[in-house]
């Protein structure tokens, strides 16, 4: 399936089904869900990337058959500029072979300063190092996976 305009997702996802937020990156994919009123988005998984990247969407694929998703809203790295560099050409990468294995559509949204603003507010709650380590992919995913469910809401 190919990878589609936010504007069009929701006209090609299965009615009651859930959006997967993710932030791809080179180590981890951060996993966040929908709830099916497309209003919150939860954090769900960091998925550390296998060797085999066949491995990585397979493990996608069963999350989202499981957790009964309809489609994928994936964080796009963008410059503050507005320009895309190579993590963007990779991102691309990543989306292109997950729509390949999984029959899904999938719409890219702006990621700028997600990490940055997930790792402040875990600092804020004092939250350990280590800790905010484990969270922080899966709370970009949510940041990343709301902002796009505002938008559906209220931005479009």
């Amino acid at each position: 399936m190919p990878i589609r305009n936010p504007s069009d997702l929701l006209a090609e996802m299965p009615e009651k089904t859930c959006l997967l937020g993710l932030d791809p990156g080179e180590k981890t994919v951060g996993l966040a869900i929908s709830d099916p009123s497309l209003s919150i988005a939860s954090p769900f998984e960091t998925v550390v990337r296998a060797r085999k990247a066949a491995l990585d969407y397979a493990k996608i694929a069963e999350i989202a058959r499981l957790r009964n998703v309809g489609g994928f809203v994936v964080g796009m790295p963008t410059n503050m500029d507005g320009s895309l560099g190579p993590r963007a050409q990779a991102t691309r990468a990543f989306a292109r072979n997950l729509v390949a294995k999984i029959d899904l559509p999938l719409v890219f949204w702006d990621e700028r300063m997600s990490t940055q603003a997930v790792t402040r507010a875990l600092i804020d709650a004092d939250m350990s190092r280590a800790r905010r380590d484990q969270v922080v992919d899966k709370m970009a995913a949510a940041f990343i996976l709301q902002g796009f469910l505002d938008w559906l809401r209220i931005g479009r």
